[in-house]
């Protein structure tokens, strides 16, 4: 064996469910992988990154990341950086490629450059804009249209014929337009926001009880809590650590946005539970882990769209969301909600503003009634 791969060896042996961690080894084709590794020259992330992509390289890469043997890399960097050279490919048109290349270069990965860790929903969303952007380009291709000479009559057809998904061409059309590579003047209709579903009042409360009272997992029934009592993002709860959180025997709080926010009873208990059994703290995974919802790869959190998943079955984690928040709105100043939540009080003051307008709708609705009988 590679003694570079020693600190693996070490860890698997030390594992509380030993047998776990055979059964894995003893899978062909980890197997298969752990001999091909052990044979290398050296044990690197470019030596990883050579090898065929599976889940198992990438499962292997995070073990040995946790036991010191690899260094910490933002993987989701470097997914971005990979993809992206593949998307470049799909362009048609040599010029439109390069556009393309510089549109990515210069907005998506400087922005990440600058980032502690790329976040998931900036990565998914990089991936979303340049792919519109790409669709942009070759339905220019196919007409014979070159972006210096795109009209409005041009997008217009092109935001038609598709999903509502091409406004998010915006941002690269607003580029293209300050680079002078497409004409000035041009608009993509944007998005209407307050449009998406939300989850009133009774389908909250009626939700909350099932978590309080129902025997559902302790990991969805604390999650789901942070959804429907403080409107957190799945994306937000999955990196909490353990560092957020505080747990006395009188009480437990947790840091979502500035401040400490107090759990009540019922609303403690998943919590205290989820502090004693945490999950994942049987195998090699998570040897040093604070993720207070661990994920399956080695030293990760769980997966947002995993985590999402899993609460589908009592709600929609995204109309719950902005359903909490807009009554939120309705309770204390934008300020405070913004503090406490995390949230930027510009997102919060545009909650607000849908709260007051339905509120507004509702009066005008029941005046109406009171003189027409």
């Amino acid at each position: 064996m590679a003694k570079e791969l020693m600190p693996l060896a070490a860890a698997l042996k030390s594992m509380k469910r030993s047998n776990s961690g055979l059964t894995w080894i003893q899978q062909k084709h980890v197997t298969a992988f752990l001999r091909n590794l052990a044979v290398a020259p050296n044990i690197s992330h470019e030596i990883f990154d050579g090898l065929p992509d599976s889940r198992t390289r990438e499962y292997v890469r995070g073990l040995l990341t946790e036991h010191g043997v690899l260094p910490q890399r933002d993987e989701l960097r470097m997914r971005y950086d990979s993809w992206a050279a593949e998307a470049i490919e799909r362009v048609r048109d040599p010029q439109n490629r390069e556009m393309i290349r510089r549109y990515i270069r210069w907005h998506h990965q400087r922005r990440m450059n600058h980032m502690d860790g790329v976040a998931r929903g900036t990565f998914l969303r990089a991936k979303q804009e340049v792919t519109v952007a790409i669709g942009l380009l070759n339905w220019l291709s196919g007409h014979d249209i070159k972006l210096p000479e795109l009209q409005q009559s041009h997008l217009d057809v092109w935001q038609a014929e598709g999903p509502t998904t091409r406004r998010i061409a915006e941002r690269f059309l607003k580029r293209a337009i300050k680079t002078k590579a497409a004409p000035a003047g041009l608009t993509i209709v944007p998005h209407r926001r307050g449009t998406s579903p939300r989850l009133a009042k009774p389908g909250q409360d009626e939700a909350l009880k099932r978590i309080i009272d129902d025997g559902l997992d302790t990991r969805d029934r604390a999650a789901a809590i942070l959804i429907l009592v403080f409107g957190q993002q799945a994306e937000n709860i999955a990196r909490l650590t353990w560092n957020d959180v505080s747990i006395t025997e009188e009480l437990v709080t947790i840091q979502l946005g500035t401040i400490q926010i107090a759990l009540p009873d019922p609303l403690d208990k998943p919590w205290r539970e989820l502090a004693a059994n945490p999950r994942h703290d049987l195998t090699a995974s998570h040897p040093n882990t604070t993720w207070v919802f661990r994920g399956a790869s080695p030293g990760r959190h769980i997966h947002p769209g995993h985590l999402t998943t899993r609460l589908s079955k009592l709600f929609s984690t995204r109309a719950a969301r902005l359903g909490t928040l807009h009554e939120l709105t309705k309770l204390a100043p934008v300020a405070i909600i913004a503090e406490t939540l995390g949230y930027s009080p510009t997102t919060i003051e545009r909650h607000a503003t849908d709260s007051a307008a339905a509120y507004a709708q509702y009066v005008a609705a029941a005046k109406a009634v009171r003189q027409n009988p």
